[in-house]
């Protein structure tokens, strides 16, 4: 048996799994992304992740085949290089985190964009199977977006499934990319606290960072927003209604010019949320879709939180160990 190694780095975790050749998962291994420090400690922490999920399967990372890096930011496999991962401390540049990792894990690595690989996963082995033509969309602490069209990834010139930043209102509000009017600054995890705090100064109630701080969090995480929604916390389920509407608009545009079979909602926030929220925003691209006749199927992502993590994994496959 031989094992394959996956990290789904995100905003707020780094996902490590190792992965069997039946793309069973034999370890894995959950730890909080840095919020501070640089490009350099973000590696540290993905090869400590990875190490206690090869501990979890018995092996050590030098045994992997290889191993698999889904990645926020631009993304240059052939260079081993990630630049401008604004999510992550210190990463407005551009690191060469192939190396940090070969030389931290001893095995070779490959990197491909977080989301796509998560829709790849999911196209391969989960809520896409039935399908030859999928876009992914993961809520999280930003709107990401993968695709695959006629069963291979479509990756544009090297920046396709940008969802979060189709434009949703003209002028709108800011985006934490600098623009405005993006779908990302309506429904993206970090943007939406920004908002609530916003909403806070000027003198609204809301239990959210009551929550933040009773779960021992820094940040809003998923698990708060589901808290507080339980809670009938108006503010939350004010500014969640306004995030299922842009995503409805801005999935609905999106569907509009691809004309996929499905849609695939996962990331943080879709996954905590579930099946409901998947029916409200399947709801929401109604009034926009332009064939609503004949609309796609939507799904929640079948491979949970792990499948991040399992998508980067099958990046490994085509490595050769030197």
């Amino acid at each position: 048996m031989s094992y394959r190694g996956g990290i789904d780095l995100g905003g707020t975790k780094i996902q490590a799994v190792v992965i069997d050749d039946d793309h069973e998962v034999a370890g894995q291994s959950r730890r909080p992304t840095p919020t501070k420090g640089s490009p350099a400690d973000v590696a540290s922490e993905i090869a400590a992740a990875l190490e206690e999920a090869a501990a979890g399967a018995s092996v050590e990372t030098s045994a992997l085949i290889g191993i698999g890096v889904g990645s926020p930011g631009k993304v240059d496999d052939s260079a081993g290089t990630v630049t401008g991962a604004k999510n992550l401390p210190g990463w407005a540049g551009s690191f060469d985190l192939r190396s940090a990792l070969e030389e931290a894990c001893g095995a070779p690595v490959a990197l491909g964009n977080d989301v796509q690989v998560a829709t790849d996963a999911e196209f391969e082995l989960g809520a896409g199977r039935p399908y030859q033509s999928v876009l992914g969309v993961f809520w999280g602490t930003g709107v990401g977006g993968g695709i695959v069209l006629d069963g291979k990834p479509w990756l544009g010139r090297d920046a396709a499934g940008e969802i979060g930043h189709v434009v949703v209102k003209m002028g709108g509000a800011e985006c934490p990319c600098g623009r405005q009017g993006c779908m990302e600054a309506y429904a993206g995890r970090l943007a939406m606290e920004l908002r609530a705090r916003k909403d806070v100064e000027r003198g609204e109630k809301t239990q959210l960072f009551k929550i933040m701080e009773e779960r021992g969090r820094t940040r809003l995480t998923s698990g708060v927003w589901s808290r507080a929604l339980d809670r009938g916390d108006e503010l939350a389920e004010r500014l969640i209604e306004r995030a299922v509407r842009a995503l409805g608009a801005g999935v609905g545009s999106c569907v509009n010019v691809l004309d996929v079979e499905a849609v695939i909602i996962g990331g943080g926030l879709g996954l905590r949320l579930g099946q409901p929220y998947v029916d409200r925003i399947r709801e929401a691209m109604e009034p926009h879709l332009f064939a609503n006749e004949n609309p796609p199927a939507v799904e929640l992502a079948a491979l949970g939180d792990l499948g991040g993590a399992i998508g980067a994994s099958l990046l490994a496959r085509h490595l050769v160990r030197s």
